[in-house]
């Protein structure tokens, strides 16, 4: 079963490090496959209209179409591109941070998509309701042998982990960078470190200068050993105002789980609720300032019995394998006879 996974995202300013590809790339090398980018720009924050995407690409997609048995779409939501149409083999729709809640899915592409794989059942409720029985929710996953237990660093200062950089000069606010930066400044004892992506570095570090936080923030420019980082923090964080912001599982925050690291992530986004039923770490409310600073405390308060849960967690509910026997199985389901025998 071969897949021609179609990204709706440029690729990443520093390869390896966008956990979308992550997980595409993870599946095409485990399943086979080929991998085309559809965005019409090389930078995150194009204006370029989603209707066009794909449509300059076109020629490459039907010539490596002939090669695989059917397509694998991400994208943060899930939106009716017009390529779509246009595709003879079945297509697989991921949506990578969640349903919009303020639009209907149109019925013409309910009707193309051989299966559409949400983060969370009240996504897949909300797709039952509008009348499709192709959602599936499938577990996340990344390689786990690449992670590792640390032992856990001396408790001041405080170090937090933060990743999801912005793509745009909104997302400072969107995707809490600010709330990060002013909540240090109220806590003396608590240092940051960005695993920064390569955009709007300049844009970070007059924010640090302005707040007077320049000694005590890392910034992480290169492709990082992540298993490494992790072990110089105490906990991770992920905050959007929204969830079509962030992918619903942040790789950096499966990360931190898996090497005992508790995590702080905002409600909107899907982990949330894993990080509540399993008590390894705190909920925070969008990018609420106030509820940051709560939630960092309530870490640092309960820090032991927050990171027993950690591994665990990681071990049970987001591994590779996992992930790729899940698609694995849903491929075979939307091919149909085709797929037996392989």
């Amino acid at each position: 079963m071969r897949a021609l996974y179609l990204m709706t995202a440029p690729p990443p300013a520093i390869e390896g490090t966008d956990a979308v590809v992550q997980e595409a790339e993870m599946l095409r090398s485990r399943l086979g496959g080929e991998r085309v980018h559809l965005a019409l720009s090389s930078r995150p924050w194009s204006r370029y209209p989603r209707p066009l995407y794909g449509l300059q690409k076109l020629l490459t997609v039907k010539r490596l179409e002939r090669q695989v048995d059917l397509h694998h779409i991400y994208h943060a939501e899930l939106f009716p591109f017009p390529v779509l149409r246009l595709l003879a083999k079945p297509v697989v729709y991921t949506v990578v941070s969640g349903l919009n809640d303020s639009r209907d899915v149109p019925h013409w592409l309910l009707d193309r998509l051989g299966a559409i794989v949400v983060p969370s059942h009240r996504d897949l409720e909300r797709l039952q309701r509008q009348g499709s029985d192709r959602g599936h929710v499938l577990p996340a996953g990344i390689d786990l042998s690449r992670y590792e237990e640390k032992p856990t660093p001396a408790d001041d200062p405080f170090v937090l982990l933060a990743g999801s950089a912005p793509w745009t000069e909104a997302q400072f606010e969107t995707k809490g960078t600010n709330a990060l930066l002013d909540v240090a400044q109220q806590i003396p004892s608590l240092r940051l470190v960005f695993l920064w992506r390569g955009w709007l570095l300049e844009g970070l570090r007059q924010r640090l200068a302005l707040r007077g936080l320049s000694d005590r923030v890392e910034i992480l420019t290169e492709r990082a050993d992540v298993n490494e980082v992790l072990g110089g923090v105490h906990a991770a964080v992920v905050l959007a105002a929204e969830r079509k912001l962030v992918k619903a599982y942040p790789h950096s925050l499966l990360e931190a789980l898996a090497c005992g690291r508790p995590v702080l992530v905002s409600d909107c986004i899907a982990l949330a609720d894993s990080v509540r039923e399993n008590r390894c770490g705190r909920v925070v409310k969008g990018v609420s300032r106030s509820d940051l600073l709560r939630g960092i405390q309530a870490v640092r308060e309960d820090y032991g019995r927050l990171q027993e849960n950690t591994r665990r967690v990681a071990e049970r509910d987001f591994s590779q394998e996992r992930l790729v026997d899940a698609y694995r199985q849903l491929y075979e389901s939307v091919l149909g006879p085709r797929s037996s025998g392989e």
